[in-house]
Parts: structure tokens; C-alpha cells; sequence
């Protein structure tokens, strides 16, 4: 630039002097801040290095900013994006925009740990001026990029997680879809945040303006009047409004300290640069917020008085990358309307077709046309020429009436017929009427609100007065349809080449699917693996994958994962493009999805909270899906640690599955048992038995969690008694027990006849007592309650339990069993669900086959003690013996033949047949008898 005379603004300061006296009764406030804005335009203007202002995703910025820099063609542009990004922003020729530049760490050094994973993104769209700036700069040859805001660790270093989020313009708005969720959590980082932080400021424009929220005003007020306007008249405006609302900003104390020490660190790191470099200043241009382009801080400025010390970086390691971002994420994330990125990059359109500016594109940018040949490139635009001194344009502005459009009948029409359209393809009942009540009421509200050209802002309230009922019979209500019709939700995506190592090694080892796995949507893969032995490795990526990934990223159809099983057919639903986020950001974790997977099992096996359930489950995850033993004994190992550690019965039941489920696993797969399970049995023996007696009386333990642990004593018992334990620590145990609770009590006289302590015929006589006595009778579904827990350590009682529930059915009366029953039935089904089917199959045993043969019937139970017990009767004068030999000897003997036997038959005795192989071979009952007597007796035998 060749300078701005000193007096450009002073006609301006005039007439606002002139203004506040008059209506402020005499110079005061009104006129300090009035003359202050024009003095913040002033000194932007005249800076020798060039500020260019920008709002976040405005098309007028975006075409302002093509047009300049191809008018300009600075050397150097300063940017306002975090300094530490730089690296990535060549990648972004590989990816379809809208996309996010991220940085990530999952692991804090100087920050609280309950922050982590810090993530902050910067999206960018092609109708934004920082991605004309970066196109550019990275495109012409000579040309270098600077970014100079904040780094990463200094938005969390300065982030005192004092402020509020942003509330979306319309909070009447339906929730957005799952694309709004692209960005997570993660802060967000924009350039040109042009929005008042004063309430009142914002109501008073929004009331005045008659729109419903921010985004509308700034179309309606800004984005229109400023689509055409020159270069001077754009810069001195964008300075008027960041000033305004800088000033009338009162804003928390914190956010304005942040923004003022952004200032002071861009504008020391763009001094440091020139000093360095020895750069023109008038060869460089400075592309920021309008907000931040009006700074009155010592350090504004080339010649800036002030300086500012940048703090260090704290030892946190930050990943950076691209993830794929959308015009619902960015309004989601910083607070815009449902639709306004959409419409503003349907206005971004319009603009480059009306003022034929051409933008700046990536070489090979995605999604984007080619370069036709002989078209001027960036590289060989003219050079610039010389620009004359800027003239106030602002007054010009200010005074210029509105410039009213002329109502566009086609276009308006075509909206309308489209609306309809979209509608009835949802399931509205809408028609050519709705069309043209959407036609006239668009125009009706145009002219309410004094505009002569609808904005797609009125279409949208037309649609939804017009067509939009009581009820939506879609999945996408009016509002949300004219929002796609007027440019949708684009998705960008990141392409293959810009992907971190682990999501790129993750499709190569998919590839054999033969699937495009970058596009979003879902889509069906068939393993074969029994004909494509190829594909067991697909398998287990995809088998991580779900365990990493959000639930729908790998979602299988058909096929399972055990323990000691092998995949023979799979059917799987991806949707690894719609979760590529996810996906990138586990690349921030590891370069291999194997040691993603590791380091989230030790996490989760060694975090606080961890209990040797949670343990053992990390243990059977690294022998299901890593098929490493070396980590599965490493975690085993710290399972006892675990297990040792704890004092109550809370995870008996799950450690009891789990410990069952991987000593089945090693006994039928390895040749002999890991140390470390064997470890775990014999102290977690030791370690039950003590806690035993608390069990039983504490009130806070169910009695699934007591059974679970008699389960794990008495399952468990053979292989802790060869490996040392005393089982007469178990009977001490349960001698010690004393429970209340009557489902304790059952629970307990159980456990008493497993080990010998108590007979069947005693634990039915006490039963017999309860059902007899009218005081204990209402406890009796809970005594059953504790029976059928006592199925999990005693499955040997299913024929006690079925006799009890029959006992009760049969003896009770009408009057006591019917108000008695839904007690009983929910006690069972919330107690005892998971072992209904061992009692269901008891029952089919013991109770008759045929109806038929239920009139005859005789209960086991009430049979004399002599007679045969079971549900099947024997016929008086049957044979004893085996019936089928002697009605068809000649198939024994092609047995015996072919077994080389060639022994007689013996002929049928009359009398009782006796032990006969102890009369011909006794030495074996001898060696018995020997043995027996010299053994120790068993304890409670």
C-alpha cells in the first residue's frame, strides 16, 4: 500500500460528533465510543502491513480475499491459525472439503488429567477466506504461509474452563443428526468470531433487523450489501463492525484477556518473522478476525510499542491431522443456525457466478473441477498494479440507502415446487396449493420484514407455516428439508494419502473385502473364511474394530468370537467412511491397531477403578481378539493382585464366568494350565473362604453374589486341593455363617449338604416346617429364591428345587397360593433367570412324558424308600438284566467276532445275580480294604 493520508476519516468524525451531541444531549460515552470506532478503523487502515478482515465462513469474505490477493499478490501471509498446524495444511489437497485440522493428545504433561484427551480442531470449507489464503499460498511458487496465532498447548495453557459453551442461534431447532457429532468435544478454533457479546446488543439488532437469530442478520445486513463491494469499502466496513463490537463487548474478564493476549502473540510472532527475514511489510498481508483487526494493544502493529513474552509449551505431546468435518458439525460447534453454512455456501455460489471472481483451489483438490489447459494459473497471474491511496468509503456506506433486489419470480417458484416435492417423498400431504401458498407467504414475509427479494431465511418459515402439520411423518421435519434443498449438509472426507499410518495399514489389510471403505454409508461384507483362508486376517481386524470403534463402525450379522473357536463364516455391516473420525483419531493412539488394542487393555486392567472382574475380562479380550499369551499372563498375573485387594462379594459372579470360561479354554487348548491361573485359584480359594461368613451377614451382598462365590468354592475345589488348600478352611467357613436373610438361610443349608453336614431328609423336613407353618410361609419364595442360586455351587439340588416348587403348588390351599403365586413367579424371574433352564429340564426328567400318564403318576418324593426313584415306573416282572442281548444274540456275536472274542454264552440264573466280578477277581476288593483303612478319615464325612 502507498499510505493513507492522515485526514481520510475526519469528515466521518464530524458528522458522528455532530450526531452524538445531538442525540446524547452533549459529548459523553456515545461520543467517546462512536469517535473510537473510527479511530480503531483509522489506525487499521494506515498500518503498513496490510490487515485484511475476515468472519468466520463468510462468502464475502471469500470472494474479497480471492480478489485481493490476485490484485495484490503478497509474498507472505500471516494467518490466524494455530502456529503448530502448519504441517498439515498440504495434506489438504487430498481431502474432499469441509474438513477439520486437528491436534490431539491423549496422554497430559501440565494440564489437569481429567481434561484428557485434549483435542482442538480448526474446520475449514472452500467458501472461507483462510482457505483462499492457503490455497494461494501454497499453490504460487515464492509465496510463504505463516501461521501465527496461539499453538495448541497455549489454548489450553490460557483456558482457565471458565467458560459457558455457545448456545446454537435457534434452540428451538431439532437435534441435529450424527454428522453434527464429527468434531466431538473437541475446542474449537475459528477465524473472524463476529458475533456481539453484548445480550442487549444482539436483541436490540435482532429486534430491529426483524430476523429470528444471528446468522440471518449477518446474511440479511452484511453478507449481501458487502458481496460486490470494493476492496476499501470491504476492509473499512468488516474494521466498523469488529470495532462495534469490541467496544460493546463488556464480556467475563477471562475471554477478553485471552483474546487481547491472541493479539499481542500474533503480532509479536509477524515482528519476529520481518526481522528474520527482512520481508517488505508492504509485500505481506495479514489475514484475521475483524474482532481482532480493531485491537487498541500496545503491541498492534509493525512499529508496535509493546512486547509480549510467549509462555513455553508444556511436556504434552500433541498428534495432529485432518479429520472430516461438516456444515452441521461447524454450526453445531460454534453456535450458528441449522442451515447457514449450507446457504452461505449456496451464496458463495451466486457471488463467483455475479462478480466472476475466480477462487483459488488446490492442485488436485478433491471434489473440485480440474484446470482446463490454458487457463491463467496462479503461478503466472500479471503483476500487480500500483494502488492509489485509500479514499473514505465508509461514509459512502453508512449513507447508501439499502439496495432492494429485484424478486427473483423463477427462482422463488422453483424453491417452492421443490419444497412440495421433498415434502410428499417424507410423507407430508402436500400439493400444487401448498406450492403456491409457499410462493405468497415467502413474499408476504419478505415485505414484513422490509425486504423486496425473499431470503432463503423467509422461504424457510414459508414452507414450514405452509406444509408442516401437528405431526412429522418422516425422520426429517420442513425446516431440515429446505436446508438440503438449498445445498444439504456436505461431508468432506479425508483422503488416503492424508491418513495417519494406522488407518491407512487398517484398509490395506481390508482390501481383500474388495470394498470402498472411505465412502460413508453402510455396506455389507461376506467372509468366506472356510473357502478363503486369506480372510481369517480380515476377521480379526473387523473383530478389533468393533471392540475400538463406536457401535455401527463394525457391526457383525452373522458369526461369533470365542474362546477356542475358529471363524468359518462371517457377515459383517461397515461403515468405516461415516466413523472415519473415530478412525483417525485411534491412529493418534499407536501405529498399529494391535497396539492401540494392547494399550487400552493395560489401561483399563491398571486404571483406579479396576476390579479383578474387569481384569479378568482385559485377560480373555487379549487371548480373543490379540491372541497374545504374553500379555494374557501379564494381566492374570495382576489379576491376583486385584483380587487380593478386595473385600466384598460385588464381583463374585462375574469372576466366577469368567474364570470358568478360560479354564475351559486351556484345559481343551494348551497342554497344561497357565501359572497365573492356577495362582488365581488357589488364593482365590483361600480368599472366599474368608470372606464367606461377612458375605452371609452382610446386608449389601445379594444372594447371586454369595451363591457366585460357593459356586467358585466348590467348582473350583479339585483344582485348589491338588495345588495345597485345605478344604476344612471351606467347612470352617461355612460353620462360621449365621445369615438372616431367608435366601441366605437356603443358601446356606445348601452349601451344609454339599458338604455332608446335612442330609437331604433333614434340609426336606425343614422345608416340610416352613410350608406348615402359617409365620414362615410368606418368606417361602425367597427360601426358593436361595434354592435356585444354590443351583450355581450345588447343580445336584435342580430335583430338591423342583420338589419344593411342587410341594407348595400341591399342599397350599386356593386362598394362601393364589395371593402367593406373583410373589413367587417375580422372585424367580428376577433372581434365578439364568438358571430357569436347569430346572426346566430337571422337571421334564422327573415329571411324565404324556398326559396320559399323569393320573397314575406318583411323585419321586412320595414313593417308599424302597422302590425306584426317578420319573419312569418299572413294569412288575420285568427282567432285571439286559433285555436286547438275549432276544438278538447275533448281533453280539458279530460284535464279539469282530472284537476277537470267542468266549460262550452263560445260561440265565433263576436267582438274584450278586457282584460277580468280586468273587473272581478279589484281589481288587483287598487292595480296597487295605487302602480304606489306612486313609484319614474326611472331615465331615
Amino acid at each position: 500500500m502507498s499510505g493513507t493520508p492522515e485526514g481520510t476519516f475526519e469528515a466521518l468524525r464530524t458528522q458522528l460528533r455532530e450526531a452524538a451531541a445531538t442525540f446524547a444531549d452533549g459529548p459523553g460515552a456515545l461520543e467517546g465510543i462512536l469517535l473510537g470506532m473510527v479511530d480503531d478503523v483509522d489506525r487499521a487502515v494506515r498500518e503498513p502491513l496490510e490487515v485484511f478482515p475476515v468472519c468466520h465462513h463468510s462468502p464475502a469474505s471469500a470472494v474479497a480475499m480471492a480478489r485481493r490477493l490476485r490484485e495484490k499478490q503478497p509474498k507472505v501471509v500471516y494467518l490466524e491459525l494455530c502456529e503448530d498446524m502448519a504441517p498439515l495444511l498440504t495434506e489438504l489437497r487430498n481431502c474432499r472439503l469441509p474438513v477439520a485440522v486437528q491436534a490431539y493428545a491423549t496422554e497430559v504433561d501440565g494440564f489437569p488429567a481429567d481434561w484428557a484427551p485434549l483435542s482442538v480442531v480448526a474446520p475449514i470449507t472452500e467458501a472461507s477466506a483462510e482457505y483462499q489464503a492457503i490455497a494461494y499460498a501454497l499453490d504460487t511458487p515464492g509465496v510463504e504461509l505463516v501461521l501465527v496465532d496461539r499453538s495448541s498447548d497455549h489454548v489450553f495453557q490460557w483456558d482457565a474452563r471458565a467458560e459457558q459453551p455457545v448456545s446454537p442461534d435457534d434452540p428451538e431447532a431439532p437435534p441435529a443428526e450424527e454428522e453434527a457429532a464429527l468434531h466431538g468435544d473437541a475446542v474449537g478454533v475459528e477465524i473472524g468470531d463476529l458475533r456481539p457479546r453484548f445480550a442487549e446488543l444482539e436483541e436490540h439488532l435482532l429486534r430491529h433487523g426483524r430476523v429470528r437469530h444471528w446468522s440471518e442478520w449477518w446474511h440479511q445486513y452484511v453478507e449481501l450489501p458487502l458481496g460486490d463491494a470494493d476492496h476499501d469499502t470491504y476492509r473499512q466496513v468488516m474494521f466498523l463492525i469488529g470495532s462495534l463490537f469490541r467496544r460493546l463487548a463488556p464480556g467475563d474478564p477471562h475471554r477478553v484477556r485471552v483474546d487481547e493476549d491472541r493479539e499481542r502473540h500474533m503480532w509479536t510472532r509477524m515482528r519476529e518473522h520481518l526481522a528474520v527475514t527482512g520481508t517488505d511489510p508492504a509485500d505481506c498481508l495479514y489475514v484475521c478476525g475483524a474482532f481482532h483487526a480493531a485491537s487498541d494493544v500496545e503491541e498492534f502493529g509493525v512499529h508496535g510499542a509493546g512486547t509480549f513474552e510467549i509462555s513455553p509449551r508444556s511436556g504434552t505431546r500433541w498428534l495432529h491431522g485432518l479429520i472430516p468435518s461438516s456444515h452441521t458439525a461447524i454450526e453445531a460447534q460454534f453456535g450458528l443456525a441449522s442451515g447457514s453454512v449450507s446457504i452461505a455456501a449456496t451464496l458463495w455460489a451466486k457471488n463467483l457466478k455475479r462478480t466472476r471472481v475466480k477462487p483459488y483451489r488446490l492442485t488436485g483438490q478433491a471434489g473440485t473441477k480440474k484446470t482446463t489447459p490454458g487457463r491463467t494459473t496462479p503461478g503466472t497471474t500479471p503483476p500487480p498494479a500500483p494502488q492509489a491511496p485509500t479514499a473514505d468509503q465508509l461514509t459512502g456506506f453508512l449513507r447508501r440507502p439499502p439496495v432492494l433486489d429485484q424478486l427473483d419470480e423463477a427462482e422463488l417458484l422453483g424453491w417452492s415446487v421443490d419444497i412440495v416435492r421433498a415434502a410428499r417423498r417424507s410423507g407430508y400431504l402436500a400439493s400444487t396449493a401448498d406450492a403456491i401458498a409457499v410462493f405468497q407467504t415467502s413474499i408476504l414475509l419478505a415485505g414484513m420484514r422490509d425486504r423486496a427479494k425473499p431470503t432463503p431465511y423467509d422461504f424457510q418459515d414459508a414452507a414450514v407455516t405452509c406444509i408442516e402439520k401437528d405431526a412429522v411423518p418422516g425422520r426429517r421435519d420442513v425446516r431440515r428439508l429446505v436446508e438440503i434443498m438449498m445445498g444439504g449438509d456436505r461431508i468432506g472426507q479425508v483422503g488416503y494419502d492424508a491418513l495417519p499410518p494406522l488407518a491407512r495399514d487398517v484398509h490395506d489389510r481390508l482390501a481383500p473385502l474388495n470394498l470402498k471403505l472411505q465412502q460413508r454409508g453402510v455396506q455389507r461384507a461376506l467372509l468366506d473364511i472356510a473357502g478363503r483362508p486369506e480372510l481369517e486376517a480380515c476377521s480379526d481386524v473387523l473383530w478389533m474394530l468393533r471392540y475400538l470403534m463406536p457401535q455401527g463402525a463394525a457391526r457383525p450379522i452373522m458369526g461369533e468370537r470365542q474362546l477356542g473357536e475358529r471363524p468359518i463364516q462371517e457377515s459383517w455391516d461397515l461403515a468405516l467412511g461415516t466413523h472415519q473420525r473415530a478412525l483417525i483419531e485411534l491412529g493418534y493412539e499407536g501405529v498399529g491397531i494391535e497396539q492401540v488394542l494392547e494399550q487400552r487393555l493395560r489401561r483399563r486392567a491398571y486404571g483406579p477403578q479396576a476390579t479383578a472382574a474387569v481384569v479378568l475380562e482385559a485377560v480373555e479380550d487379549a487371548t480373543l481378539y490379540l491372541r497374545s499369551r504374553r500379555l494374557a499372563d501379564e494381566l492374570g498375573a495382576h489379576a491376583l493382585d486385584v483380587l487380593a485387594g478386595e473385600r466384598s462379594a460385588d464381583g463374585a459372579p462375574e469372576v466366577l464366568r469368567r474364570v470358568r470360561r478360560l479354564l475351559a479354554h486351556y484345559r481343551t487348548s494348551e497342554p497344561a494350565l497357565p501359572s497365573w491361573i492356577e495362582s488365581f485359584v488357589k488364593t482365590g480359594y483361600a480368599h472366599y473362604c474368608t470372606l464367606l461368613p461377612m458375605a452371609f451377614a452382610d446386608e449389601d451382598a445379594t444372594v447371586r453374589q454369595v451363591g457366585a462365590m460357593l459356586g467358585f468354592l466348590f467348582s473350583m475345589e479339585g483344582l485348589a486341593l491338588s495345588l495345597g488348600c485345605d478344604r476344612t478352611q471351606l467347612e470352617l467357613a461355612v460353620m462360621q455363617s449365621h445369615p438372616q436373610e431367608p435366601s441366605k438361610v437356603a443358601l446356606l443349608w445348601a452349601a451344609q449338604v454339599q458338604l455332608g453336614r446335612l442330609s437331604r431328609e433333614e434340609l426336606r423336613a425343614r422345608c416340610d416346617e416352613l410350608l406348615g407353618s402359617p409365620l414362615l410361609l410368606p418368606a417361602y419364595p425367597r427360601y426358593l429364591s436361595g434354592f435356585v442360586h444354590a443351583l450355581e455351587p450345588v447343580p445336584a439340588l435342580a430335583d430338591f428345587v423342583v420338589e419344593a416348587v411342587s410341594n407348595a403348588f400341591g399342599r397350599l390351599p386356593d386362598p394362601v397360593l393364589l395371593p402367593w403365586l406373583p410373589t413367587l413367579i417375580t422372585t424367580l424371574r428376577s433372581g434365578g433367570a439364568d438358571l430357569a433352564p436347569l430346572l426346566i429340564r430337571e422337571a421334564g426328567r422327573i415329571f411324565p412324558g404324556r398326559l396320559a400318564a399323569l393320573d397314575e403318576w406318583v411323585p419321586p418324593w412320595r414313593e417308599p424308600s424302597g422302590a425306584p426313584r426317578g420319573g419312569r415306573t418299572v413294569r412288575a416282572g420285568a427282567s432285571r438284566g439286559v433285555a436286547l442281548p438275549a432276544a438278538h444274540p447275533a448281533t453280539c456275536d458279530a460284535v464279539a467276532t469282530l472284537l476277537g472274542w470267542d468266549g460262550a454264552w452263560q445260561p440265565e440264573t433263576a436267582g438274584p445275580e450278586g457282584a460277580t466280578l468280586l468273587a473272581r477277581h478279589p484281589e481288587t476288593a483287598a487292595a480296597l480294604e487295605v487302602l480304606l483303612a489306612t486313609a484319614r478319615p474326611l472331615p465331615g464325612r
